[in-house]
């Protein structure tokens, strides 16, 4: 099969085709639900670059939103193939699922190979570089698309050395009883709404899809361990040229949780490295255990106690706000859970997604000011 013309080949990379000008097929084959496709449903709900359809056989003849609560006019389809079809003006395709270890399911190869021979770029989250794929690369190089392997670590290597403890701005880092459970969603909505009330504010992205999002950023979780917190640093460090004064926020999103038995290391280097003055403490309501785990998740009062405990030594961080992701709950139990979670806690809740995140930025902002005022 002969590939699309495409125009000149580019080195491999996002600026091949700069954001704005993507018009996404979202592969999820197999696996578009709210919790495996996370990287297909934050690209949906916060990318700039619209997805036009999302492949999965499963609810091929489904609208997104039917699937995952998002995506209203947005198809799903059974093969790139129909998505081609019905979209022959997309231009990119993105590998939307996280599946465990990061790893390419065989089954998506014949796909993504016919998508750049559409002429289609290709956007990868996973762990397994499809820019060094024996297979896929030259297929891309011949057909003159790009592969952006979003997760592919920075080349440089640092130790972490406390320059991001002396900031101006207001660091503030959501942190998880769980995988999946709503940081990166926390903090681009508290970012979204600072910026409209004309505050400067950064997101800072950590991993795959919030790379995507933004544009920028480092995927901590692809960083040898040793430089995990080193890396986090920079990503604050870098915010903070932008976010150079005490009225200034920084939104640092978060990976993994401290109670989490294959993914706490991730969050303690994020802790370490980005030196927040605050926390969000994010949290699926309807969950009691880690996810693929027996393990309970300890309660959000005990959480709040750990959080304070595991920063108070390093930089003191306290949590100042609880963020809950009630989806798929009723309107009565959504609220009786915020409710819950104030009583609990003492600490103003809300869900930013159902409910909007004023509460959430109420207290950054009320934070912010009283750090501001000590400085």
């Amino acid at each position: 099969m002969e590939c699309a013309a495409t125009g000149l080949a580019a080195p491999w990379g996002p600026e091949m085709r700069p954001r704005g000008e993507r018009r996404i097929i979202a592969l999820a084959d197999g696996g578009f639900d709210l919790l495996e496709a996370k990287t297909a449903v934050g690209v949906i709900r916060y990318a700039i670059d619209p997805v036009v359809a999302v492949v999965d056989h499963l609810h091929a003849g489904k609208r997104a939103s039917d699937v995952v609560g998002v995506g209203d006019h947005i198809p799903v389809v059974a093969t790139v193939g129909d998505a081609l079809a019905s979209h022959p003006d997309a231009n990119t395709l993105l590998l939307g699922t996280a599946p465990r270890g990061g790893i390419l399911p065989a089954s998506w190869r014949a796909q993504i190979v016919q998508a750049m021979r559409a002429g289609l770029d290709v956007i990868n989250g996973l762990h397994a570089f499809l820019s060094d794929d024996a297979e896929l690369a030259p297929v891309a190089a011949e057909c003159g698309v790009t592969i952006w392997d979003a997760r592919r670590a920075p080349d440089a290597h640092r130790v972490a050395d406390t320059r991001a403890h002396a900031l101006a701005a207001t660091v503030v880092l959501t942190v998880g009883s769980d995988c999946n459970v709503g940081k990166m969603s926390t903090a681009l909505e508290v970012d979204a709404l600072l910026r409209k009330r004309e505050r400067t504010s950064v997101f800072v992205p950590t991993g795959q899809t919030g790379i995507m999002i933004a544009g920028w950023g480092t995927s901590i979780d692809e960083v040898i361990s040793d430089f995990t917190a080193g890396a986090a640093e920079d990503l604050v460090m870098e915010a903070a040229k932008t976010a150079t004064t005490k009225e200034d926020i920084i939104l640092v999103e978060g990976q993994g949780s401290l109670v989490h038995p294959g993914y706490s290391g991730v969050t303690l280097s994020l802790i370490h490295g980005s030196a927040p003055d605050a926390l969000i403490l994010c949290h699926q309501s309807t969950r009691t255990q880690i996810r693929r785990y027996t393990l309970p998740i300890p309660s959000l009062a005990d959480l709040v106690v750990l959080h304070g405990a595991m920063t108070a030594h390093v930089k003191p961080a306290p949590v100042i706000a609880i963020s809950l992701n009630t989806y798929g709950m009723s309107e009565a139990d959504a609220h009786a859970a915020v409710a819950r979670a104030t009583a609990e806690t003492g600490l103003p809740a809300t869900d930013p997604v159902r409910y909007g995140p004023a509460i959430l930025a109420d207290a950054v902002e009320a934070f912010a000011k009283a750090r501001a005022a000590t400085m």
